[in-house]
């Protein structure tokens, strides 16, 4: 089984879980995209070894970024960047 995430205006807005054939013949007339993501990526590492897909397993009401090809975590404080190499999002030591 392979989990996909429906991703709406870059924000992801469902995740399911499905055999890749699924899409094969499933009709969704709905806007957005269905993407592959793995529950084993975050931070850009495959917790099994494996190759890391997208650099973070996709949750609802992350972003998108297809320039990345990256699912994005939403920022836990406003003054926190993205970490481009992980996919993460870090804290800005010194800002005033």
């Amino acid at each position: 089984m392979a989990h996909f995430a429906k991703v709406v205006d870059s924000k992801v807005v469902q995740v399911i879980v499905a055999e890749p054939e699924f899409f094969n013949t499933f009709v969704d007339s709905s806007p957005g995209a269905w993407i592959q993501t793995s529950y084993n990526t975050h931070g850009g590492v495959h917790a099994n070894g494996g190759t890391p897909l997208r650099k973070n397993y996709a949750g609802i009401g992350y972003s998108y970024d297809a320039g990345r090809d990256a699912f994005i975590p939403q920022k836990p404080f406003a003054s926190w960047t993205l970490n481009d190499i992980h996919g993460t999002k870090k804290q800005v030591i010194g800002l005033n």
